[in-house]
């Protein structure tokens, strides 16, 4: 292992025993190497044991958006609705860079409140995208078994296993909706209805009813932003993959009504 300085780093273990993990672990390693942005987790070096292999990663110790809005979080440290606009912009701009300045482009598969990491200013850094199917071309999808989480999957992977950059669209969709409602994509009370977080943002506008949208926690949520958001949201979870916002060009919608400070 080389590592330039000290520090608390993060480590990911891949057990050598596993069938392909040598190819894994060199895959993850050409493509993780070269990838540097302030939204997304960063490699930083790596160590081959007899019996397992290791990826360094920077440590980030806020944790995770799951933690902050489903984890046993007090008043003070809830995010307030300006923290939650950066975290879907920052979000955002991470899944993008993986979209279209990556090369080979790079799905990620399981985009999650798990999987959005939060440094000591609640800037997000996306992770876990270093197992994640590559796109070659424009043209090409991934084909395997269904990787990800419940909740977050696009329908059409569920029906035919391949992600591609519109299925992550629709993941982050319902990451947005997750940062505006405060609930789980499958929380019970959609369950019991017989809905998902989308079904259930498209009753409520269906009913005008957006003010039952809002995280109760988020008392200075503004209607003007709350709007945009889930307009987002409902542009990137289209049930039609084609219909689906481009991720970036929601991070443009917000950023160019000036609705909250941007910093690169």
């Amino acid at each position: 292992m080389v590592m330039n300085d000290c520090g608390t780093f993060a480590v990911k273990k891949i057990d050598r025993t596993r069938e392909g993990s040598d190819q894994v672990f060199e895959r993850e390693l050409e493509i993780l190497g070269s990838i540097k942005h302030i939204n997304l987790v960063n490699l930083r070096g790596y160590c081959r044991l007899p019996i397992a292999k290791l990826l360094i990663y920077d440590y980030l110790a806020m944790g995770s958006l799951d933690d902050f809005l489903h984890g046993d979080v007090s008043e003070d440290r809830a995010l307030n609705w300006n923290a939650r606009l950066r975290i879907a912009i920052g979000s955002a701009r991470g899944l993008a860079y993986l979209h279209h300045d990556c090369s080979p482009k790079i799905v990620h598969r399981d985009i999650k409140s798990s999987n959005i990491l939060l440094d000591e200013n609640l800037e997000p850094h996306v992770s876990d995208f270093g197992l994640a199917k590559l796109l070659v071309d424009e043209d090409a999808h991934v084909t395997t078994v269904v990787a990800g989480t419940f909740g977050y999957l696009a329908p059409e992977y569920l029906q035919s296993g391949r992600a591609t950059e519109k299925s992550d669209v629709y993941s982050f969709g319902v990451l947005l909706l997750e940062l505006v409602t405060g609930k789980r994509p499958t929380d019970p009370s959609f369950v019991k209805r017989g809905l998902n977080v989308v079904g259930w943002m498209n009753t409520l506008l269906r009913e005008n009813r957006l003010e039952d949208v809002v995280d109760k926690r988020c008392t200075d949520a503004e209607a003007e932003t709350v709007e945009v958001l889930i307009e987002i949201a409902a542009r990137c979870t289209d049930a039609n993959p084609d219909d689906r916002a481009v991720n970036a060009a929601g991070v443009a919608v917000l950023g160019a009504r000036g609705h909250v400070s941007l910093s690169q």
